[in-house]
C-alpha cells in the first residue's frame, strides 16, 4: 500500500473511466493507489473500471451524488491509514501529470488542502462558460466574507488533502453541494487551503450534472449551503 490514495468519484462515466484510470496508473508509477467510487452507475462504469485490474472499485448500492461518493473515499482512506488523498473526477477533465503539484503543497505542510484552480492564472486553454465563471466569481466573493480565505475555484473537483483533513472530512464531508460547501467548512475549522493553477480539459463524453437551465437555481442553493456551513459549530478535533 502506498501513502497516497487517488479518489475517483464516477457516475455514468463509461466513456471516460478507462482512459482516466490508465493515465493515472501510468503517471503514478506505483506511487499511488487508485480507488473508483462507482455511484450506482447504470452504464457499466464499475465493470469497466474493475476490468482494468489497476484500481480498487467500490460499487455504491444507491446513487448518493458526488458528496456521498467522495466521502466514501475519505472513509476508505481513513480506515486504511493513507497519509494523503487526492480527489480526481472521473470525467477526464483533469490532468494526471498535475497531481504532484498538489501533493507537494500538502506534503510540505504549508497547507492542509491544495485546490487545483482554473482561475488564479490567465491561460489560453479550455475555460468554462461565461455564466459558470460569473457564478464561480460570486462564490469567491461570498466565501471570502465568510472565512477570510481567498479561493478562486470553489467548484474544482481536483484537490489534495493531508491526513488531518482526511479524518475530518470522513465524518463531515457535505452532501448537497460539496465542493464549495467544503471550502467554507474547512475554513471555519481552521484548516489552511492553498490553490495552485491546473489546466482543465474539455469533457470527452458523458454529461455534466449541472445544466445551463438549472444554473440560477444551483447558484442560489450553493450560496445558501455555504452560509449554513459557515454558521455550523466547529467540529474539528485534533486527535487523528
Amino acid at each position: 500500500m502506498n501513502e497516497v490514495l487517488i479518489i475517483i468519484p464516477a457516475f455514468n462515466e463509461a466513456e471516460n473511466i478507462e482512459s482516466v484510470i490508465e493515465k493515472l496508473y501510468l503517471e503514478g508509477e506505483d506511487q499511488w493507489d487508485l480507488l473508483v467510487i462507482n455511484d450506482a452507475s447504470t452504464d457499466g462504469t464499475g465493470k469497466i473500471a474493475r476490468a482494468t485490474g489497476k484500481t480498487t472499485v467500490i460499487d455504491l448500492p444507491f446513487n448518493l451524488g458526488i458528496g456521498g461518493g467522495v466521502q466514501t473515499g475519505f472513509k476508505y482512506a481513513r480506515r486504511y491509514g493513507y497519509k494523503y488523498a487526492v480527489q480526481f473526477d472521473g470525467d477526464g477533465q483533469h490532468k494526471a501529470e498535475e497531481i504532484p503539484k498538489l501533493l507537494a503543497i500538502v506534503k510540505s505542510s504549508s497547507a492542509d488542502v491544495a485546490i487545483g484552480s482554473r482561475f488564479n492564472k490567465k491561460h489560453n486553454g479550455f475555460k468554462s462558460s461565461f455564466l459558470r465563471r460569473i457564478g464561480i466569481r460570486t462564490f469567491e466573493w461570498f466565501s471570502y466574507i465568510l472565512i477570510h480565505q481567498r479561493i478562486t475555484d470553489h467548484t474544482s473537483g481536483f484537490r489534495a488533502f493531508n491526513r488531518k483533513a482526511i479524518v475530518f472530512l470522513a465524518d463531515n464531508y457535505p452532501s448537497d453541494y460539496p465542493e464549495p460547501e467544503a471550502v467554507v467548512l474547512l475554513g471555519k475549522n481552521s484548516f489552511i487551503m492553498q490553490e495552485v493553477f491546473t489546466q482543465m480539459m474539455e469533457r470527452k463524453g458523458g454529461i455534466s450534472s449541472i445544466s445551463l437551465a438549472r444554473g440560477p437555481y444551483y447558484m442560489i442553493k450553493v450560496l445558501l449551503s455555504m452560509f449554513m456551513a459557515s454558521i455550523r459549530s466547529k467540529t474539528y478535533k485534533h486527535e487523528f
